[in-house]
């Protein structure tokens, strides 16, 4: 990808350290200023559709990950399946309250957002300047600690799609089963952070780190790590390369996937790790020395080239972990016409062709998913993401497309059982398992202003596929979801990343 001239780096050297060097900092919580509004706001409408009705779901069946936060608080997608599930009941749409925060000097996403066991929010938010770790109010969003991350290489060369792309360095951490968050910063060295008590104030402190420069190439950029069942410590890189660490030794195995790419995160079950490259679909395990390996590989249709509105060729979902027998894993292809979902049987003993379903999803020639799918029960729910092309692109060209499938119980197939044509054209959608609703992000445009957009919340009925309502957040492109996930926190207040900051929305008195 091309990079923009010397004159971009050398402002961001004089803004941010070019060094890199962590740097902790403490606040008397410090009220964030609030995203911009774009002057002509009053041309939204700020609601469309009902409050809704909470029509709560069973709990997800998923086991509890013994070395991860509780369901719902662990990570980007929720939890170590990445079922995108929560089990609180989001807002209904009852006289709405969005709040925001502003991240940074120029921009400011905020991608995973988690909550500690007192509620707090944890998350990475990265600008064009800077990366940091943030520990927040959840619900005035005001910043209680603030611990400066690295800065990736893609910004040293200032191109602003490569840094929204770019999806290591800690875009992608979890939070363990004591609060503590895990994450590989830029610098390819691992740090599990603690949130303590500093006087009246808190601060980030580095508790554990492991340097892994020793045990991977130059320039290798990890994109996720996380615990499996038994407490070692897994990561992928961007130019596929698969390991594990030990925690206690500090002992680290890696495995090349030769000429294949990984740009997405991983599931974690008890049964083992699922990784999904540019080429194949594999189950992971650890070997009797404790390397990690690959106990079944399933190559899928990677289409001849990326498309509007991917990353990079190949699937752009992180594998899904789900079925009510706990034995199915789900992913997209890339095929060329028309992108299809791909649901598979995947314990390790399985006997015979483990694919149960491929089923082509969205208009020919206009299809691509680039986030990852909810995963509840037997169903599958996910968005078409073709066309979108970038914060500041022509938002004109995303393409419409919500859908759910539902696997057959006895596993002969899948079948579609509704589809949407409303367009969420970058979000990780949410269900609310608390109340029902399936939350997405949109936008409305002018004809009569073509640089304007309005954003809204909008909440789909797991049931029917039928739109509950469009919440209006904001106006201009600050307001961009651009690939951030929805999150819903423990007290139903829900959180999208934007391209600005960070927002939250909750029902009214």
């Amino acid at each position: 990808m091309m990079t923009k001239a010397a004159p971009w780096t050398l402002l961001c050297c004089l803004l941010v350290a070019c060094s890199g060097d962590d740097a902790p900092v403490v606040y008397d919580k410090e009220a964030m200023p609030e995203l911009s509004v774009a002057g002509n706001q009053d041309l939204a409408e700020p609601f469309y559709g009902v409050v809704g009705e909470a029509q709560p779901l069973a709990p997800l069946e998923a086991p509890q990950h013994p070395h991860l936060a509780p369901t719902g608080r662990a990570g980007m997608h929720g939890d170590c399946y990445v079922s995108g599930t929560h089990p609180a009941a989001g807002p209904l749409g009852r006289n709405p309250v969005v709040r925001s925060a502003k991240m940074g000097g120029m921009a400011g996403e905020c991608a995973t957002v988690v909550f500690d066991s007192a509620g707090r929010i944890m998350t990475v938010c990265s600008d064009f300047f800077e990366m940091a770790l943030y520990a927040m109010d959840p619900d005035d969003l005001g910043v209680y600690a603030k611990h400066v991350l690295p800065l990736r290489e893609s910004h040293a060369g200032g191109d602003i799609e490569e840094i929204m792309n770019d999806t290591s360095g800690g875009a992608y951490f979890h939070l363990d089963n004591e609060d503590r968050p895990i994450l590989a910063n830029a610098e390819r060295v691992v740090q599990r952070f603690v949130l303590e008590p500093q006087g009246t104030q808190l601060l980030w402190r580095v508790e554990t780190e492991w340097d892994l420069n020793g045990h991977l190439p130059e320039g290798a950029r990890i994109t996720t790590i996380a615990p499996d069942w038994d407490g070692y410590l897994w990561f992928v890189t961007r130019l596929g390369i698969v390991g594990v660490l030990n925690p206690e030794s500090g002992e680290v195995q890696t495995v090349p996937l030769v000429d294949e790419e990984l740009q997405n995160s991983f599931a974690v079950g008890p049964d083992g790790v699922y990784v999904v490259s540019d080429h194949a679909l594999y189950r992971f395990a650890r070997d009797a020395d404790g390397a990690p390996e690959h106990t079944w590989r399933e190559p899928y249709d990677r289409g001849s080239g990326p498309k509007p509105g991917a990353i990079n060729q190949g699937s752009g979902t992180t594998p899904t972990l789900l079925g009510t027998a706990n034995d199915l894993v789900a992913i997209s292809d890339n095929a060329d016409s028309q992108v299809n979902v791909l649901v598979y049987q995947r314990l390790d003993d399985y006997v015979g062709d483990r694919l149960v379903c491929q089923v082509p999803v969205f208009e020919p020639e206009l299809s691509v998913t680039d986030n990852s799918f909810i995963g509840y029960g037997d169903s599958l729910i996910l968005e078409n993401n073709f066309g979108y092309d970038g914060p500041f692109g022509d938002r004109s060209l995303s393409q419409p497309g919500i859908l759910r499938i539902d696997v057959a119980a006895d596993r002969t197939g899948c079948e579609i059982v509704w589809q949407s044509d409303e367009t969420s054209p970058t979000t990780v959608p949410k269900l609310s398992i608390g109340n029902g609703l399936v939350y997405f992000y949109t936008f409305e445009l002018d004809p009569e202003h073509s640089s304007w957009e309005a954003w809204y919340l909008m909440a789909l009925d797991f049931h029917t596929g039928e739109t509950v309502f469009k919440l209006l957040t904001g106006t201009g492109y600050e307001w961009n979801n651009n690939y951030a996930p929805i999150t819903i926190g423990p007290t139903g207040t829900l959180y999208v990343g934007a391209f600005g900051g960070l927002m939250a929305v909750s029902d009214g008195e």
